[in-house]
């Protein structure tokens, strides 16, 4: 388990491929109950530790995970979600060009539970979500393009879903249409910041998340 911030009210930690933030019907230990472990440990807290999860990233996905410490940290920092003022960017690499360096994806988006896929459409449909986020071009090595990516919108696999649909699938990501799987079995999609105004100190806070080990990540590591 990776920390990368922590204070009396907040803890960040950089989640790692295959971990789960919460317990699903898989029974694996999540990264909530791994955390609380490693508080209870730290400070040798007797008794249950509180930990609140304010947000979740998919099993696959890397990335910035914030946790609250405190119920008054938990039930502000879920205000600030809803009203989005928690500015979140993820970056993902792709093998395919967008057909812009940079833009806004607008599309509606219909949940399968029993595939745990996200179908796109163009015009909304029934029981469709309308799904918006805005991309860039930050680079590129030989093989792959890297993306910043900005979410208006938090709808079940979002990113994945509306990238592939304009023929970018993110690289690993077989659910999605690309053509081999990564070696973890992750995708290369990163929640690489977060920045907000603290909920109780109200200071500015911005955190970013070292990028995965892979190589294929090496030449954007001092972007």
């Amino acid at each position: 388990m990776k920390v990368i911030y922590e204070d009396n009210h907040i803890l960040a930690v950089n989640k790692r491929c295959g971990e789960i933030v919460q317990g699903d019907k898989t029974g694996d230990k999540p990264l909530s109950e791994m955390v609380k472990e490693w508080l209870k440990e730290k400070y040798g807290k007797p008794g249950n530790v509180f930990l609140g999860v304010t947000h979740r990233l998919d099993r696959p996905v890397t990335g910035i995970v914030l946790f609250a410490k405190t119920s008054k940290s938990l039930s502000r920092l879920n205000e600030m979600f809803k009203t989005k003022t928690i500015k979140k960017k993820y970056w993902a690499l792709v093998k395919n060009l967008p057909p812009e360096e940079e833009g806004t994806l607008i599309h509606h988006l219909v949940k399968n539970e029993k595939q745990n896929k996200s179908y796109v459409y163009d015009q909304p449909k029934p029981s469709s979500k309308e799904a918006i986020l805005h991309y860039c071009l930050k680079g590129h090595s030989d093989n792959y393009y890297l993306l910043e990516i900005e979410l208006e919108t938090g709808r079940h696999h979002q990113i994945r879903a509306q990238l592939a649909k304009i023929g970018c699938p993110i690289k690993g990501d077989l659910k999605y249409g690309f053509s081999r799987s990564n070696k973890d079995g992750g995708i290369s999609l990163h929640a690489r910041s977060v920045s907000f105004i603290h909920p109780v100190s109200k200071e500015p806070v911005e955190l970013v998340a070292p990028l995965p080990e892979e190589n294929v990540w090496n030449t954007f590591r001092n972007q």
